[in-house]
């Protein structure tokens, strides 16, 4: 008899404990900062071949202007910046699973991505640009007519020659090559295996000023394109301390200062 009790105790402390792990979950609390304060961690995602935003460094660190926001914003909420590449095509599967706790690195606010995730408001603009060789004849949207373009999978680029509004200017197309990373389509693009890259405008001169290729951003622009940060969602109890942090970090100068390193000037839309 003392033995069929203690077995029942055991499996009601079991069956408690599960009850008790799940309630956040199950009543729709959001306990997204404290997840992140308890585990002492905040995990960035990115693609770590996007300059200036998140790269390897000389020295295989990653570094960039995200990477410097997202440090100065964990010392803010007590925790430790944690950067963690990722897979782009599969960055929203990353975020679902929690291998990561956001996706910060240059990552363009859609409609589409809002409807999927937890949005932060755009900290920089940017637009959805054309990179040709210095000597190419191409100079409009519409002398790429029949030519080879080259896109990084996944990226906003992607997603924006992709769009209904689009449909006609990428019929038009002869090509449209797909890469891993912007760095591997712009070699590419030296090689003249393709006559453009559409690309991020913000990566394109920070890579053509660095290394010095002999590339030209044509003018007119494919789309204007604006940055945030992106999480899990219903995590907006995160989502605005991030927020928050940077708001104030913009008051005391310090988004600034990343800015000018990075930039050569503050180009951020934090108010």
């Amino acid at each position: 008899m003392k033995k069929r009790i203690l077995a029942f105790l055991m499996v009601f402390v079991m069956m408690a404990a599960l009850v008790a792990c799940g309630k956040s979950e199950d009543s729709g609390e959001d306990t997204s900062l404290s997840y992140i304060q308890e585990k002492g961690t905040f995990v960035l995602g990115l693609d770590d071949s996007f300059p200036p935003m998140g790269f390897r460094n000389d020295n295989n660190e990653i570094v960039g202007f995200d990477i410097d926001l997202a440090n100065a914003v964990c010392e803010k909420l007590g925790v430790t910046l944690v950067t963690q590449p990722i897979d782009w095509n599969a960055k929203e599967q990353e975020l679902t699973t929690k291998n990561i706790d956001c996706i910060w690195n240059g990552f363009s606010i859609t409609d589409e991505r809002k409807e999927q995730l937890s949005m932060t408001d755009a900290y920089l603009t940017n637009t959805i640009a054309v990179v040709v060789n210095g000597d190419s004849d191409i100079a409009t949207l519409s002398d790429l007519s029949g030519k080879k373009v080259a896109i990084q999978s996944g990226s906003a680029a992607e997603e924006t020659l992709n769009a209904k509004e689009q449909q006609n200017f990428k019929d038009s197309l002869g090509e449209v090559n797909q890469f891993k990373d912007y760095i591997t389509a712009l070699m590419d693009l030296e090689s003249r295996n393709s006559d453009a890259v559409l690309m991020d405008s913000v990566v394109a001169k920070y890579m053509i000023n660095e290394n010095g290729k002999n590339f030209v951003i044509l003018g007119e622009y494919l789309a204007a394109d604006e940055y945030g940060i992106g999480f899990r969602k219903g995590d907006d109890e995160l989502k605005d301390a991030v927020w928050n942090a940077l708001v104030e970090l913009k008051a005391d100068g310090t988004v600034t200062e990343i800015a000018e390193k990075w930039f050569g000037e503050d180009i951020t839309l934090i108010p």
